[in-house]
């Protein structure tokens, strides 16, 4: 029912069917064709939906609306967070450092293992060249003592080679330091090298056996020994291999350098050892194959010796003052070489009674050289293991370092991304806030202020949004404020601007209303003076329309939100108050009272009430075949409210208009074109609302509508509390709209609920079938 309130209720002079509806021809559109007055039913709504009567569409004329926006995918860059975008922004960087700080750690990592791996051929090579020393002294010393004949149980045998045998043991017993080897290279490779070493060692019983026999070269016993010793310090060339620091190498190789020479000296004293006899009284016997051996060897010492100087400088050390003990003129050292290179250049000269000398002093006197490039030797395993340690101890320091900064880089760059990013978002989040808080709170409820009271009282100051930073977020919530400001300045002028029209709504309703009102009296005149029936009729029909343009008058002054300037000050029956909105609607004879409850309405309420039934009825005829009545019953419910039912059996509506048009009745929108086209719906809800009354649309069982108005107490009795609720079966005076001749409530409903529409009806009079009419209360009346 609510949707058949007339859209277009502008001129005049503009002729539309009678009832001025848009809900389609009804029966009675079919069957009165004729046009009725220009501008009836003006304040009527369409329904919603239905097309205007210029053949339009509403949805035509309106924008489109726009379906949802496509954001893209969760994944798209442009829908990341900005802390993403932040830690994605720093993610690269950050990999590229911590890739490379973990390659460095990894090298430093290499570097302290291969540093490991050097300690432990340090310990094992110090354990080699110990047994090298001693199977050097064993055969250094054994030889002139075996050469000259002297069994091998002699204690000058024996001796050196039980130091050899402890020296062997201690080798041994350092390898099994070297652990699991499975995985690494350099350890698999130092185990097969010590592995072969010690099955060399084996040899050595079979060395001793042979020991400088007779009519064999002494070279050969000596040759035996120098391949062991050899093994032991090839250790120190797996060094150089073990390791990839060029200082560690420069050292390892200038060891290697040194232990050579030192084992090439060694020789020499044992050839020479071996050829001379025990007592200096006898000539030395030098076989020519030892002699070369021997010269060999001083040759190969004197290579060994330069390469190690030259090694070893270039560490950034001295070898001179190295060795400085052997180099600087000690008097044995120097004799010996002498004698040494005299007995090997030419034997012959060495027979001298002035020359000879026996394998003691000799071995004595050349073991003076000997034990100072032993103190040479030990000082270079020394600085190499101490380097060793400081090298491992440097790259520590360097992993840690590495990884402590890797650490610091990655701490800092997220705490910055962190801290970056919470500035941001609490920047943006701050701005997202208050724009939500201005556009679902302030700025509705500062529009709702400024239509309900004068925009001049009311503060339309904008609060910032309270980012006042100059970057990009700042920019955007000084942009913000401003159109936060213009739209509080935009709201206060369209305020300002509908103040004005309702202004001037209710100026020409008001001087409408007292032209329809003298006009009202006129015809009230001519209808007392008039006798002719015919004449009659037409002065009623005229007094329907202009009853009709004073509520088109009365709608504008509820547009404007003005109320009646005259109202009731005593209450007044529920049943006079249908009777006054009844005799507003141009078929009031169709419409049918019944059951109507005794009760009365307050008085301020009254002008209001008449008004909004006026429109339900209004539509209800319109919207109905003229055959049919539309019936009108009311109820007082128990806690004092009255129910009021207006049925029709028009065409109805459908579920989704009855749903839009309540929820426009419980909610009436803000006046604006729309409202004028629909000016009924809106202004049966803004006068419900006014008064606290709640109007419902439902269908009806029979086909139609029914308009449901629910009356409160406060209404319905007439501002006072409701009287006790009678027996069952005692009905209040007047609580039927029947004659007082006892007819039954069905016999009520169907003669005495009538409206009387003879041509003899006065204005503002009904009654029940053809008795007299009581008086209707004046609109305007008091």
């Amino acid at each position: 029912m609510q949707g058949r309130f007339k859209r277009d209720g502008s001129a005049a002079a503009e002729q539309e069917p009678r009832g001025g509806t848009d809900r389609g021809p009804s029966a009675q559109h079919a069957q009165n064709p004729g046009p009725a007055a220009a501008g009836d039913h003006g304040d009527r709504d369409r329904r919603p939906g239905a097309a205007p009567a210029d053949g339009t569409s509403d949805q035509a004329a309106a924008p489109k609306p726009r379906g949802p926006v496509n954001t893209g995918s969760r994944v798209a860059l442009r829908n990341w967070r900005i802390s993403t975008r932040l830690v994605s922004l720093l993610a690269l960087p950050v990999v590229a450092a911590t890739t490379l700080g973990g390659l460095r750690i990894n090298d430093s990592m290499n570097d302290i293992q291969q540093l490991e791996h050097m300690q432990l051929l340090t310990r094992m090579t110090k354990q080699a060249t110990a047994l090298a020393q001693a199977l050097q002294e064993e055969r250094d010393q054994s030889a002139g003592p075996l050469s000259n004949g002297v069994a091998p149980t002699d204690f000058k045998v024996t001796t050196p080679r039980e130091k050899t045998d402890h020296a062997k043991k201690a080798f041994l017993a350092a390898t099994s330091d070297i652990g699991d080897t499975t995985g690494d290279e350099t350890l698999e490779s130092i185990h097969a090298s010590v592995q072969q070493i010690a099955a060399q060692l084996g040899s050595i019983r079979d060395i001793r056996k042979q020991a400088y026999a007779k009519d064999s070269p002494s070279l050969q016993t000596v040759d035996a020994y120098s391949q062991l010793i050899t093994s032991l310090l090839s250790l120190s060339q797996d060094m150089a291999q073990a390791t990839s620091s060029p200082e560690m190498i420069k050292r390892t190789r200038a060891l290697a350098a040194f232990s050579s020479a030192k084992e090439y000296a060694s020789i020499q004293r044992a050839i020479i050892a071996a050829a001379l006899p025990g007592s200096g009284d006898e000539k030395p016997d030098l076989d020519r194959n030892d002699q070369q051996f021997g010269l060999a060897a001083q040759r190969k010492e004197s290579a060994a010796r330069n390469s190690f100087e030259s090694v070893y400088t270039s560490t950034g050390k001295s070898a001179d003052e190295l060795t400085s003990t052997l180099d600087d003129g000690h008097p044995d050292i120097k004799a010996a070489d002498t004698y040494a290179k005299k007995m090997l250049e030419n034997p012959t000269a060495m027979s001298g009674a002035s020359s000879r000398r026996s394998y003691m002093d000799w071995y004595d006197q050349d073991s003076t050289k000997i034990n100072a490039m032993k103190v040479v030797e030990e000082t270079l395993l020394s600085d190499m293991e101490s380097k060793a340690r400081e090298l491992r101890d440097e790259s520590q320091r360097e992993a840690i370092i590495s990884g402590a900064l890797i650490l610091l880089v990655l701490g800092v760059s997220l705490v910055g991304a962190f801290v970056v990013a919470r500035s941001m978002i609490r920047s943006l989040r701050r701005l997202q806030d208050t724009a939500t808080r201005v556009a679902q709170d302030r700025l509705p409820e500062l529009v709702k202020q400024l239509s309900e009271s004068d925009p001049q009282d009311v503060d339309t100051s904008v609060e910032s949004v309270g980012v006042h930073s100059r970057d990009e977020i700042g920019k955007v919530a000084a942009a913000f404020d401003d159109v936060h400001r213009e739209a509080v300045r935009l709201a206060a002028e369209q305020a300002l601007l509908r103040g004005n029209v309702n202004a001037m709504f209710t100026n020409l309703s008001r001087r409408s209303q007292g032209l329809i009102q003298r006009q009202l009296s006129l015809i009230s005149e001519l209808e007392s003076r008039e006798a002719d029936p015919d004449q009659l009729s037409s002065l009623f029909k005229l007094d329907h329309l202009a009853t009709r343009m004073r509520r088109n008058g009365e709608n504008l002054l509820v547009l404007a939100g003005e109320e009646p300037g005259r109202r009731w000050t005593r209450p007044v029956p529920l049943v006079d108050v249908l009777r006054a909105a009844a005799s507003e609607v141009e078929q009031y004879e169709r419409i049918e009272l019944a059951a109507v409850p005794a009760t009365e309405v307050a008085g301020r309420v009254v002008n209001d009430l008449v008004h909004l039934l006026a429109e339900l009825l209004e539509n209800a005829t319109s919207f109905s075949s003229p055959q049919t009545k539309v019936r009108v019953t009311g109820h007082a419910l128990p806690d004092g409210r009255v129910l009021v039912e207006i049925h029709d059996t028009g065409i109805g509506l459908s579920p989704e208009d009855l749903a839009a048009i309540n929820e426009r009745l419980a909610s009436p929108p803000t006046v604006d074109v729309s409202v004028s086209r629909r000016m009924g719906l809106f202004v049966v809800g803004r006068l419900s609302l006014r008064h606290g009354i709640r109007i419902q649309l439902r269908p009806s069982d029979s086909g139609g509508t029914t308009a449901l108005v629910m009356l409160p107490v406060d209404v319905a009795h007439g501002g006072k509390q409701p009287a006790p609720k009678q027996a069952p079966g005692q009905q209040a005076p007047g609580g039927l709209l029947a004659g007082n001749n006892g007819n039954s409530q069905g016999q009520g409903q169907g003669q005495a609920g009538r409206l009387a529409s003879g041509p003899g009806a006065q204005r503002g009079q009904v009654g029940a079938g053809s008795g007299p009419r009581a008086a209707l209360p004046a609109r305007d009346g008091g």
